[in-house]
């Protein structure tokens, strides 16, 4: 690329952002448009900027949506739209639902009917946030979310998707179809990559039904066995048949863990309270393996932490992240949870 053209572009850039009066990330707020300036300039095709542009406003329609209740957990539920009501599927999603909600969840769903419906149902409208998928066979979102300003309604697969994953804390997938399969087994991948953040992920089936058995013997049958995948990975997800054992497997995710950050090479954990000194031995006796240079340590809230008051007055440890393994990430935040109740 000419390095005049694409000086002239990041002047126009800044120039249109400070035009706007943005103060908080301005250097990525030049990039986006700078990016912009230099796709319209390429003069792409006709569907090719059709579909840049309809994603664009999709994810800003989203983010508006889900603003306000940025501080709330959410769950997302995942299953059949073709679940019927009067399927015990039906009854138990609506069921965990209700049951998580009453412990301060929101649930997330396609706003579509089946599983999604029976998750709004159990939750309530005023506990629902819908992500609809525009399709020629279904007539929009169900009746419980219809019309509310908790629904957003997208043409792209990839963005709903992004955002059904990107907004919630939980997931509990159902027994579904070639959609429901494909929500999940990204969901793993991006929690096995490190593109998404450690996350609780229960596969619920109903009393007698293997739905989720049966996947996960083709797991290890065959991903494990042709070492497609790690052994490891399995435990990213955990197989029930019980809403309470669910909902305590969302709830208890966050018993003492908060969230990771990416500190430069470190990664940060934070939680309500940190490990004492043999806590800490035993993470690094047991998940040393994570640690590409050094040890686990606690740690004070780095630089950048404090500059966006990020979480700043929980405990926190961090390390030099091997990247890689992350299904031991998760093991070692189960570990962490067990430090209350262990006080």
């Amino acid at each position: 690329m000419d390095t005049d053209v694409s000086d002239d572009r990041s002047s126009r850039a800044r120039s249109i952002v400070a035009e706007l009066g943005v103060s908080e990330n301005v250097r990525l707020a030049e990039e986006l448009v700078s990016e912009a300036l230099g796709l319209i300039a390429d003069q792409p095709d006709t569907l090719d900027l059709k579909i840049a542009t309809a994603a664009l406003t999709e994810m800003r329609d989203a983010y508006a949506m889900f603003a306000p209740y940025k501080d709330r957990r959410k769950v997302a539920i995942f299953g059949s739209a073709r679940t019927n009501a009067d399927d015990p599927l039906y009854g138990l999603t609506r069921r965990l639902a209700k049951t998580l909600a009453d412990r301060g969840w929101m649930a997330v769903t396609g706003a579509g009917p089946g599983i999604m419906q029976a998750g709004m149902e159990g939750a309530g409208r005023e506990n629902s946030i819908g992500v609809s998928i525009r399709l020629p066979f279904e007539t929009g979102a169900n009746s419980i979310i219809a019309g509310d300003a908790k629904h957003v309604s997208m043409k792209y697969f990839f963005t709903r998707k992004l955002m059904l994953i990107k907004e919630s804390q939980g997931f509990v997938c159902l027994p579904g179809g070639f959609g429901t399969l494909d929500e999940m087994f990204e969901l793993l991948t991006l929690t096995q990559t490190g593109k998404g953040v450690p996350v609780p992920i229960v596969l619920l089936d109903a009393p007698g039904d293997p739905y989720w058995e049966g996947v996960d013997t083709f797991v290890r049958e065959q991903l494990i066995a042709r070492g497609l995948v790690s052994a490891t990975d399995v435990g990213l997800y955990t197989i029930t048949n019980s809403c309470d054992v669910a909902a305590h497997i969302i709830d208890d995710f966050y018993a003492n863990y908060d969230s990771v950050r990416y500190v430069g090479n470190h990664l940060v954990v934070r939680m309500r309270q940190g490990p004492d000194a043999t806590q800490l031995a035993e993470l690094n006796e047991r998940f040393g393996h994570l640690v590409a240079s050094g040890t686990i340590e606690r740690a004070e809230p780095f630089k950048i932490e404090r500059r966006d008051d990020d979480r700043v007055e929980l405990d926190r440890i961090s390390f030099v992240f091997a990247k890689r393994g992350y299904s031991d990430l998760v093991a070692m935040i189960r570990v962490i949870n067990g430090y209350v109740s262990s006080s």
